[in-house]
């Protein structure tokens, strides 16, 4: 088994100041006095593409976790907007709500493995289109 080798505190350092840090790229490799062809460099070394891409995959983990704590609360805001006095609101509300349907379904097969499937049950312009109709119906009974 082949001995890795460790990144340098240099390589670390701009690791976390690229995913922790305010400064975009450029700007921490200017921080750091590094050039574009030596980052360009480490991009290519595997030990450092591992340990990027291992952060770009927490970074993805982290809002999706964040983005699902918010969703029962957001859906509850979308639902109730779906009341609104303005039809506009009402409208774009309700289309947001069909559009948010679950775009796949994960579930594990026999051998524990996860797996996608795809399922839309509506297309946006469908979606729409029930929707204007919805809205114009609900105009009409306003105007009786």
């Amino acid at each position: 088994m082949a001995k890795t080798k460790k990144l340098s505190r240099k390589q670390l350092a701009v690791l976390d100041e690229i995913f922790l840090g305010e400064l975009d790229e450029q700007q921490v490799l200017d921080k750091y006095k590094v050039k574009r062809s030596e980052y360009y460099r480490w991009l290519t070394d595997e030990n450092f593409a591992e340990q990027f891409d291992r952060r770009i995959a927490a970074a993805y983990r982290q809002s999706s976790a964040i983005v699902a704590r918010y969703a029962t609360l957001a859906a509850a805001k979308l639902v109730n907007l779906t009341d609104s006095s303005s039809p506009e609101t009402c409208r774009k509300a309700c289309l947001d709500i069909i559009s948010r349907q679950p775009a796949d379904q994960r579930r594990m097969t026999d051998d524990g493995r996860q797996t996608t499937e795809e399922r839309r049950l509506l297309s946006p312009e469908t979606a729409s289109k029930i929707l204007d109709v919805l809205a114009q119906e609900a105009n009409d009974e306003k105007q009786r």
